[in-house]
């Protein structure tokens, strides 16, 4: 059987392209896991508070940090956010009777 130059030409491009996909598909495992913390936030990353990735120095140092601040007293805390339900609580609407949350979504 004999083949033209055309043929050959086809199946080297063929086996060239399977190849190169090939090679693709397993760096892409590999770095997928790691391109995500450098992808931008507006483009679909991590945004900035995200927590680190277990595994690292930087996650233990989280843990610890996230364990000594449970441990204190919530008046202690000094970078936890104010609830809505305290800043609520304290206007006139709650002597006057029940605070209607207008900001809560409905549960379905």
């Amino acid at each position: 059987m004999k083949f033209s130059p055309r043929q050959l030409v086809n199946l080297l491009a063929s086996v060239l392209l399977a190849c190169s996909l090939a090679g693709c598909a397993s760096i892409n495992e590999k770095l997928s896991a790691s391109m995500g913390d450098y992808v931008p936030k507006w483009a679909g990353g991590l945004p900035a508070d995200a927590p680190p990735r277990p595994g690292t120095a930087k996650y233990d140092e989280y843990m610890k940090e996230r364990e000594r601040l449970r441990q204190l007293p919530a008046d202690q805390r000094g970078d936890q956010p104010a609830t809505s339900s305290s800043s609520s609580s304290s206007g006139p609407a709650s002597s006057t009777g029940p605070v209607q949350s207008s900001a809560l979504n409905p549960v379905h």
